[in-house]
């Protein structure tokens, strides 16, 4: 399984009650999706943003670590694109470091 990062944003103008059935839904798909959350958390509670998103000008973001696999993954970004109540999302692999390969050093003659 490959582990991704989550950033949503949702309308900060949302009740708090709102905001935690659109986080609740999240986590739903997820794990619907077969991928399971590791960790999760309110970044900001409310930002005001560079430029409007569905005329909306402050947002709550939201942080999660997840896990699960490539096709399960496309079928959530399928349904965050469709829920209306996310104004933006992005999803991004977490690469795990590898190991800098050794080289030898030249035979001296």
């Amino acid at each position: 399984m490959n582990k991704y990062e989550l950033v949503y944003l949702v309308d900060a103008r949302l009740s708090d009650a709102d905001k935690g059935e659109v986080a609740k839904l999240v986590a739903e798909m997820i794990t619907k999706n077969g991928g399971k959350i590791l960790n999760s958390a309110v970044w900001f509670e409310r930002q005001r943003m560079s430029f409007p998103i569905k005329k909306t000008w402050e947002a709550t973001y939201y942080l999660l670590n997840i896990e699960g696999n490539a096709p399960e993954m496309a079928k959530f970004r399928r349904e965050l694109e469709i829920n209306e109540r996310v104004l933006r999302f992005l999803i991004l692999k977490i690469e795990t470091p590898k190991a800098p390969k050794v080289r030898k050093a030249p035979k001296a003659k």
